[in-house]
């Protein structure tokens, strides 16, 4: 299925406008945003015209309608689309809420990540009881253009996500700095550290994203018993996994307070 259908995004920050790029790439039949400046997204060959500062004259407009505002904003955000499919890729608002701003019954919650803009984003999304078969149909096109995606059946899930995959790089990054700073301690030059464990996150994103899943590739390095064995056994043994699961649940419970 191709984007044969019109889009608008309401709300033009960093998430927006990496969808707003994966979308314009993918060339819907239309594609409007809408924010209180009117600022033009910085996507080659976006036109200023489709640019709107009134979110209702933009759902008016559009098949589908992206809700992509701050959290807090949403609080007072309110738009008459009750005839419309409605996405939210607001951090911690929950589907009856996306019914209140926007009136319209078949909502979807969603998550995404500024990945989209180069087609790499996770974004997973849950439908409400009203959301029908072209409507998931056109979410699946929608998020296929941002990178990968996934229907869910929780929507508890979905806090999760904004926890774990939402923040590219992340926790990612986290795991990365931390490597970077031991090689720093062992003395290794900065812009050597820096450089190396870039290309080590590079070369594992590429290996990992085809064949078995990690997990497998960490035991057939500890299988292999080799040096990279004893350091993977003994994060293991001093509970690496499970202080990586307190910060996921920490991150989690903030999505789930944030609105």
């Amino acid at each position: 299925m191709a984007l044969d259908f019109s889009i608008g995004i309401i709300g033009s920050g960093m998430l927006g406008a990496a969808i707003a790029e994966a979308l314009w790439r993918a060339e819907p039949r239309s594609l409007l945003m809408a924010n209180r400046s009117g600022t033009v997204p910085g996507i080659d060959g976006f036109p200023p015209q489709n640019v709107l500062t009134d979110p209702q004259a933009l759902a008016e407009a559009c098949d589908v309608v992206i809700l992509c505002v701050p959290p807090a904003a949403a609080r007072d955000l309110r738009i008459d689309a009750k005839d419309k499919l409605v996405i939210s890729v607001m951090a911690g608002v929950p589907l009856a809420d996306l019914t209140r701003i926007s009136a319209s019954p078949r909502v979807i919650r969603a998550m995404s990540s500024p990945a989209a803009a180069k087609g790499l984003a996770y974004s997973p999304w849950f439908a409400s009881d009203a959301v029908t078969e072209d409507d998931r149909a056109r979410t699946r096109v929608l998020f296929e253009a941002c990178g990968q995606t996934d229907e869910l059946t929780d929507d508890a899930q979905i806090d999760l996500f904004t926890a774990m995959t939402g923040p590219v790089p992340g926790f990612v990054a986290a795991c990365a700095a931390a490597m970077a700073r031991h090689a720093e301690d062992q003395g290794v030059p900065p812009e050597i550290a820096d450089r190396a464990v870039r290309q080590l996150f590079l070369s594992a994103g590429e290996i990992m994203a085809e064949g078995p899943p990690p997990q497998a590739h960490v035991q057939e390095m500890i299988d292999y018993a080799g040096t990279t064995a004893k350091g993977l056994t003994t994060l293991r043994d001093n509970g690496f996994a499970e202080r990586l699961a307190e910060g996921l649940v920490a991150a989690t419970q903030a999505s789930r307070d944030i609105y």
